[in-house]
């Protein structure tokens, strides 16, 4: 094939002919080795008021991933059409080997192969080109890979092992292949003890699954040991997770360690205690566990006291393998000090700039007694008739010392306010300073919810660890498909361990310092549940806390810092002895008196709201200004714009591409006006154009007598054409299909008006093109 024939080929046709032929030809095998048109993030999602989509622009997508087994990616191939040169793709390339942490990167453009070697002898170029027939062989890059990643030649047949592929087809996401692998390769090595930091609702569970899962069936750990410290917890991953282990699982109760098992749920609680009769952990050999996994290891497991240490330290000999989204590092309990660095990490920040988690907005609110503080008149008595303190009272103190009973009318207000302009049904966990707050909490949004709290009785529900009946509604408030309860008042119980997914609202008016309770607390509503239509998430401020968004420590590293570590209990409260082993809660201490005054106004002195900008960090900014900045990063000016409108045969295409920017005029319709078409939308947001509605431009061309050069028959056409324009939008015009609808069936069938009265299809699309640059004539030489 010459040159000229070759550049009038597609990429897909490049890949087709010339990539995968050269692939396969150096040994690799098309099923099981080499993947195409690979996603590896979707694209993050963005969230101006209350709109969101997806900068599709943002996806990364590797047009080959080559693995030396599935889900063991060792290289990557970026393809290019023939008008490109050969190494055009390479940039692509390694970001995507960033990504997957592999040391090969190919581009391509069907000529030949551009190469970027990460391990290289002395002397060799980081970077070259090899015609098509010269690809590196599976057993080439294999090696390098295993030079890259420090993975000995004894290490290989654990580190290769297959993963689990259940009938679904589901598939680990990238970051999950790395926290497998990073794992396997690290107990290859002979390391026992293994930390994985992964935020909250990127699959934990999951990848310790497929981790155990490959570990067992190499028969490297016989006996593993997953422990957790909520019943909920071990329930759950007994029938979603971990149930293809089947019948050699078991969860221990009974206060008895089956060994007639392999795979062991556990929780803490179950299996030790104060006293020794309760160690049952020690029933068994200190040799019987090959592997203990401990989840949200941040919670106790590394305190030098900790009941899960001693558990952790009879089986000594076993791998260790702790999970947590936030490493805790205080004086007392440090899990980086015990486990070691983390092996692998996937923070809050890079899954939201991936896509896989949820964005959020921040609605910030000051309230005038907590900002300016509250003096009492001298003399000044309490409700219950006590002479209140005379001294200034300010944010830290309310709901703690002080309780402004109009205050927290005004809270609940505002959060009924917001769920009425939204949705009144979205979940919402609203976190208070204790049980004492989180029921007076309830009570005012009862008030505040109104008739709807009158028809549903459980629309918000206290959910505490001393309220049974709000305990008991904790699976209704987390499963999707239970509509109620709506609203959860809680102060600790739903900051932890609880996948509430569908979460839309998190309230914070509680005092928050510790950067561990804020990670967990934002961590209820980082998931993004597609179904239920939830792409983002809220959270409404009334104390400060999301300030801890701008500390360095939010979603960096971690680092031991000596302050106090009374925000996490160590050691739970003991369980009462029985079958089944009650989830642990955190049991308020009775407070000191608090004054209870009801009488005094509050109101609200600012509000802001900020969105996750392109860097991380919290920035204000509408949706038109986020509208107006993806624009005119596509079209620099107004005339750049109107030439590519003008030429576009298809207008929807520009429309698409705008989409991708996560740009949806329908969202922006909706904020300056339904009645504008989205030519005068984009041309007045980015650029400053005076818009028209889409009913004054279809006059304007009614006035300038445009029909007149048609016959009567497609005049009608084009008149209703124009009509359609006008009440629905550009899609009408650009549609074959609308020609079904009413008036145009009473002309004819969509073939007879195309043909008949236009004369073919190739004039109708002609008189489409000339009605759309009538319909924009004007603005033509803006």
């Amino acid at each position: 094939m010459d040159k000229k024939d070759k550049q009038q080929l597609s990429e897909i046709d490049i890949c087709d002919l010339f990539i995968t032929p050269a692939i396969k030809e150096a040994g690799w095998d098309q099923m099981q080795q080499i993947r195409r048109e690979v996603t590896l993030t979707p694209g993050p999602v963005i969230v101006r008021g209350n709109m969101s989509a997806r900068n599709k622009k943002k996806k990364k997508f590797a047009d080959y991933v080559l693995s030396k087994e599935p889900g063991i990616p060792i290289a990557v191939v970026e393809a290019k059409d023939n008008k490109h040169t050969v190494s055009h793709g390479m940039q692509q390339a390694l970001g995507y080997v960033e990504i997957l942490e592999v040391p090969s990167a190919f581009s391509s453009n069907g000529d030949a192969f551009a190469s970027h070697n990460k391990v290289l002898a002395t002397g060799e170029p980081i970077e070259t080109e090899f015609p098509l027939d010269a690809f590196p062989t599976p057993a080439t890059l294999w090696q390098r890979y295993k030079t890259y990643r420090g993975i000995e030649d004894q290490a290989e047949d654990l580190v290769i092992q297959p993963y689990h592929m259940d009938s679904s087809g589901k598939e680990p996401r990238y970051y999950q292949v790395e926290a497998i692998n990073r794992t396997i390769e690290a107990v290859a090595r002979g390391q026992k003890r293994v930390l994985l930091v992964m935020a909250t609702g990127t699959g934990k569970t999951y990848t310790t699954f497929q981790t155990i899962w490959r570990l067992w069936k190499a028969q490297h750990v016989k006996r593993v040991l997953f422990l957790v410290d909520r019943n909920i917890l071990a329930d759950q991953t007994l029938v979603n997770d971990f149930k293809p282990f089947g019948s050699v699982m078991t969860k221990i109760k009974n206060r008895k360690i089956d060994p007639s098992y392999e795979i062991y749920l556990g929780l803490y609680q179950a299996i030790t205690g104060p006293d020794e009769e309760d160690k049952i952990f020690k029933s068994v050999s200190r040799d019987f566990f090959d592997m203990i996994v401990i989840d949200e290891c941040h919670r106790g497991s590394a305190a030098d006291d900790s009941a899960w240490r001693e558990i952790l330290e009879y089986f000594s000999g076993a791998v260790q393998l702790g999970l947590t989204a936030t490493p805790k590092e205080t004086k007392y309990v440090s899990s980086t000090t015990y486990f070691g660095e983390p092996v692998y990490t996937y923070s809050l920040k890079q899954g939201i700039e991936d896509g896989f988690l949820a964005p959020y907005k921040v609605v910030r609110i000051d309230i005038d007694k907590d900002v300016l503080g509250w003096v009492p008149p001298p003399g000044m008595n309490d409700d219950l008739g006590q002479v209140i303190e005379h001294r200034e009272y300010n944010q830290a103190d309310m709901d703690r010392i002080l309780v402004l009973n109009q205050r927290t009318k005004l809270v609940a207000n505002r959060v009924m306010q917001y769920l009425n302009a939204t949705d009144p049904f979205s979940k919402t966990i609203i976190f208070c300073e204790d049980i004492d707050h989180a029921e007076r909490m309830r009570v005012a949004i009862v008030n505040a919810a109104g008739q709807v709290a009158i028809d549903n009785p459980n629309y918000v529900m206290r959910i505490t660890g001393d309220s049974v009946e709000g305990k008991a509604e904790l699976d209704n408030f987390i499963d999707p498909e239970s509509r109620f309860p709506v609203i959860a008042t809680t102060s600790e119980l739903l900051s932890t361990g609880v996948d509430a997914k569908t979460c839309k609202l998190i309230v914070l008016d509680k005092t928050i310092t510790s950067m561990t309770s804020f990670k967990q607390i934002i961590g209820r509503g980082t998931r993004i549940d597609e179904e239920n239509g939830k792409w983002f998430f809220s959270i409404m401020d009334f104390k400060k806390a999301t300030e801890l968004f701008r500390d360095p420590d939010f979603d960096g590293e971690p680092v031991v810092i000596y302050e106090p570590g009374d925000d996490d209990d160590p050691v739970p409260p003991d369980p009462d002895p029985g079958d089944d082993v009650p989830d642990d809660e955190i049991q308020e201490e009775p407070g000191t008196y608090k004054v209870r005054v009801s009488g005094v106004p509050a109101r609200i002195i600012h509000e802001r709201i900020e969105y996750i900008g392109p860097d991380g960090d919290l920035i204000t900014e509408s949706y038109k200004d986020f509208s107006r900045k993806q624009i005119q990063s596509e079209y620099a000016s107004l005339d750049d714009f109107l030439k590519r409108w003008n030429g576009e045969k298809k207008k929807q295409a520009i429309l698409d591409e705008l989409e991708e920017h996560g740009i949806v005029l329908d969202n922006l319709a909706a904020e300056i006006g339904k009645d504008y078409g989205d030519f005068d939308l984009i041309c007045h947001i980015a650029f400053g154009q005076p818009p028209l509605t889409r009913k004054e431009r279809a006059n304007k061309v009614k006035k300038r007598n445009y029909f007149t050069q048609y016959g009567d028959q497609a005049r009608a056409v084009l008149d209703a054409l124009l009509e359609k324009y006008a009440d629905e939008g550009i899609n009408t015009l650009e549609s074959a299909k609308v020609l079904k609808l009413k008036p145009f069936d009473q002309i004819g069938t969509p073939v007879e008006i195309i043909t008949k009265v236009f004369g073919g299809k190739a004039k109708y699309e002609a008189a489409i093109q000339e009605l759309e640059q009538a319909l924009f004539e004007q603005d033509q030489t803006a």
